[in-house]
């Protein structure tokens, strides 16, 4: 088997990918309210290690709508330079997405999208193919049905893909909550926790 890559943050990008005020009521595996608080929690530990994050969405003037809030709040910036896509399903294949992506410098990639079984597997797997370490973080995304999760998460498996959770996977970028960094994340994760808007 396969040795899982040990993740570090000064290695690291956090790429998301279409959490949109739309799309996410495509959810059904998990509350479309717990896949964004996951998205905002992985956003704020990239944050406070200093790590790139890479945002794109996908046709927001469309039924899709506009990226979520909690993540304009979150990360400001990245939000401000998201890869704004025109229907391609890919995000790896938007030249711009992966360039951007390829512009962090980093060989690890922290992934989570809208839903794993259009707007996670694809870009992953093309990310592995490139030449990426991958991890895919399962419940800051989610699908509408059973049957498109588990066959997604398999797909990724046998692809190179690795899959976690939020919780495990910022634990491995803490690494030891005793050092001052770790410590001040801790009140960094707890607040400001996101609100669905009602559509």
């Amino acid at each position: 088997m396969e040795k899982s890559p040990h993740f570090k943050p000064d290695q690291c990008a956090l790429l998301l990918i279409d959490h949109q005020v739309g799309t996410i009521q495509l959810i059904k595996n998990i509350t479309s309210d717990q896949s964004i608080r996951n998205a905002v929690t992985l956003a704020k530990a990239a944050l406070a290690f200093g790590m790139p994050i890479v945002m794109t969405s996908s046709q927001e003037d469309h039924v899709q709508g506009p990226l979520h809030p909690s993540l304009e709040r979150t990360a400001p910036d990245a939000f401000a330079q998201r890869v704004e896509r025109q229907g391609v399903v890919n995000a790896w294949d938007d030249p711009n997405f992966s360039k951007a992506v390829a512009d962090t410098g980093r060989k690890q990639l922290i992934v989570a999208a809208v839903t794993t079984d259009i707007c996670l597997v694809f870009p992953t797997i093309s990310a592995v193919e490139a030449g990426y370490e991958v991890q895919a973080v399962l419940d800051a995304s989610g699908s509408s049905f059973a049957i498109g999760e588990e066959t997604s998460r398999r797909r990724m498996e046998r692809a190179g893909v690795w899959l976690t959770s939020t919780n495990t996977m910022v634990a491995e970028l803490v690494g030891n909550w005793a050092t001052p960094r770790s410590i001040a994340l801790v009140p960094l994760l707890a607040a400001d926790p996101p609100m669905l808007p009602v559509y």
